[in-house]
């Protein structure tokens, strides 16, 4: 299952960084950022599904970047 979200990031750089945190994530297969568009799609490994994923890329992409916000 793949599923896009809108993000709010303040620069390219954090962005690659989100996208690094997204797919170090358990249960995502696969996720990209674009800083252009302001949208993150991930890409869920089979038995996970978005409710319990996302949490988890919110959690770790405010490591990276604190005030970074992914609306799901």
């Amino acid at each position: 299952m793949k599923k896009t979200y809108k993000i709010d990031v303040d620069c390219a750089n954090c962005a690659n960084k989100m996208e690094t945190a997204a797919r170090a994530t358990e249960g995502v297969k696969n996720a990209t950022v674009n800083f252009m568009t302001l949208k993150m799609s991930v890409e869920f490994e089979d038995g996970y599904t978005p409710d319990t994923v996302m949490p988890s890329v919110l959690r770790n992409c405010k490591k990276i970047e604190s005030d970074c916000e992914i609306f799901f």
